[in-house]
């Protein structure tokens, strides 16, 4: 046994071998190219890997920060709490049960609250995104006689509000800013106080490349207007705190992450500052871009998923998002889930005992390193048009976004990218979430806002159309004529299912359908709207043309979709079908028209 060995194998190979169980597809079939253009392939191997960093915390800081990882410094548990009454007593509370940071959202009932922060909580870091606030609350915390144990980070970003709500106030920002790292340099010496947020472009579609380089050069504005006002560029990248939102793209989102260090171990470093203070300092938050209002206890699954993907990409503060977030509140059942999501990270996956634990991944590495590449090409892209704020004033990075939106909803729409529980397997007597808007003074944008919102949102409008319709009385089904045995018309007839249950809508199912007579009988007995043909190609072509004709002829009003792609679709259309369903189909355009027929004829 001891001299046993394998044979060698060579990526040709493995290569023949693949192909030979695809039934002769290439095995090029299998790459897939992403929203930020980086071409996937089925296979890493070493060779796929660039020479990088063998430790942590050493240029370029993909593997981390810190060189023992969370071994030394764990990330921290910083669920965003909504405070509505006392201040200490909710904090007090949400430790007790894991939370290790302080993170709450600030609004002027907080600010009246802040000055009874009592001390015991200040062994805990701040974690908060202060916004507008930032001024005013980082005076209320430094009038606290114990301040000087204040810790973690109180920042703002202006360039993010610009961007969230097309005002631009970035002048006055700069100036409050410089004033609030100015005083606090004392007081405050260890709380951070710039950030960089990045949480407004991912909610409005973009894509990790486009996040990557706007991160770099939001850092890279602050750096330089704050600079302006006199203050070390030293003392400046002490000061940043980047927030990222973390996606559903596993991979992606972790490589993310890993570039980012990268990137600002490149930026600081033309900068001059010293090596062991180019570490990235890097909140984290779940996406909301990815959450559903249907089948909101998959949000669970989602939100475990996105901070699976940020703790291994090397996070120091994390906020897990409740599952139902889209409703705008959470509750103690929502909030304790999303806290002990990180908590069985942490203590049952034991993620804080490995260091860097996707290091040394060739696909990982493969993929940071492209993205990398790729940010930094759009970094010097905004960089020659002015900076990131100039590229916001002229709508340029807008339009960008907006296009890779646009290819994201063109995704789902033709479900070549599944929503589980909204436009795949539709749980169709599931309740939704209650989408509760909360809408504050609106003003008037001086630019262009990128719009923030989730991805699930247009499918969510046809359900609620469905149930506006259902409550009017209309019979929300299409019925299913399957032609011949089981066999025949089962897998068409489980696909037009599936097909139709995003938009709330049954499929009835006819008897087994052996002659037009019978066809016909179905749907005089039924009186729907709306049929699907579901049968093999062989049926199809014997005699599912004559079929539609007569349906057509008998039952004018009657809307007949063909499940499949037949041959001879010309002769199809010339009999009046309304369209075929098949996997490549706009799914949500065709539901839109069904309901859009349903409709006809109702009062409102």
């Amino acid at each position: 046994m001891r001299e046993q060995s394998f044979p060698k194998v060579s990526i040709k190979n493995w290569v023949e071998k693949s192909e030979q169980s695809m039934k002769g597809k290439k095995i090029e079939s299998l790459e897939k190219d992403t929203y930020e253009q980086i071409r996937l392939k089925p296979l890493y191997m070493q060779n796929d890997q660039e020479e990088v960093s063998q430790f942590p915390a050493q240029s370029d800081f993909r593997r981390g920060a810190y060189s023992l990882g969370y071994l030394s410094n764990q990330w921290k548990v910083a669920q965003k709490l909504t405070i509505d009454k006392n201040l200490n007593e909710q904090l007090y509370k949400a430790i007790s049960k894991g939370q290790t940071a302080l993170s709450f959202e600030i609004n002027e009932s907080v600010l009246a609250k802040v000055e009874e922060l009592e001390e015991e909580l200040l062994r805990y870091p701040f974690s908060i995104n202060a916004k507008e606030y930032h001024h005013e609350f980082l005076k209320k915390i430094q009038s606290l006689p114990h301040s000087g144990k204040c810790y973690g980070y109180i920042g703002i970003d202006p360039v993010a509000l610009l961007a969230e709500k097309g005002i631009d106030r970035i002048e006055e920002g700069y100036q409050q800013m410089f004033e609030a790292i100015n005083n606090s340099l004392t007081s405050l010496p260890r709380i951070r106080t710039i950030l960089v947020d990045t949480v407004p472009y991912h909610n409005g579609g973009a894509h990790a490349v486009q996040e990557l380089a706007i991160a770099i050069s939001t850092g890279v504005q602050h750096i330089e207007k704050l600079a302006e006002f006199g203050l070390s560029i030293k003392t400046l990248v002490s000061k940043i705190v980047f927030q990222f939102s973390i996606g559903a793209n596993f991979f992606m989102e972790l490589a993310k992450l890993r570039a980012a260090r990268v990137l600002w171990d490149m930026v600081t470093k033309a900068y001059g500052v010293d090596e062991e203070e180019r570490g990235m300092i890097i909140s984290a938050t779940t996406s909301r871009f990815t959450k559903t209002l249907y089948d909101p206890y998959v949000n669970m699954l989602r939100a475990g998923s996105e901070a699976f993907a940020a703790v291994l990409g090397g996070i120091q503060y994390l906020h897990v998002s409740p599952f139902n977030e889209p409703e705008g509140k959470e509750t103690a059942f929502s909030d304790r889930i999303a806290r002990n999501t990180q908590l069985i990270l942490r203590d049952e996956s034991h993620l804080a005992k490995t260091i860097d634990p996707a290091g040394g991944s060739w696909y990982v590495e493969s993929l940071t390193t492209e993205l990398v590449e790729k940010a930094w090409e759009l970094f010097l892209a905004i960089d020659e048009k002015g900076g990131i704020v100039e590229v916001l004033k002229q709508g340029w990075i807008q339009t960008e976004i907006a296009k890779v939106r646009k290819r994201r909803e063109e995704a789902i729409a033709t479900r070549q990218q599944a929503i589980v529980g909204t436009n795949k397997y539709v749980d169709l007597q599931g309740e939704s979430l209650k989408n509760v808007q909360v809408s504050g003074v609106q003003h008037r944008a001086e630019f262009p806002p990128i719009p923030q919102g989730r991805l699930s949102e247009s499918y969510e409008e046809l359900r609620f159309s469905a149930q506006k319709l259902k409550k009017q009385g209309v019979d929300l089904a299409v019925g299913l004529l399957t032609l011949g045995e089981l066999k025949s018309h089962k897998l068409r007839t489980d696909f037009a299912n599936g097909f139709l249950a995003p938009a709330g809508i049954e499929g009835k199912m006819s008897t087994e359908i052996h002659a037009i007579t019978h066809a016909l009988e179905f749907v005089r007995e039924t009186g729907y709207k709306h049929y699907c043909l579901c049968g093999s190609n062989e049926q199809y072509a014997s005699f599912g043309i004559e079929l539609a004709q007569n349906i057509k002829t008998a039952f004018p009003h009657v809307h007949l979709y063909v499940v499949g792609l037949p041959e001879e679709r010309e002769s199809w259309e010339k009999v009046g079908i309304a369209g075929f369903i098949h996997l490549k189909s706009n799914c949500y355009q065709t539901l839109a028209t069904i309901l859009a027929n349903l409709e006809v004829g109702i009062d409102d």
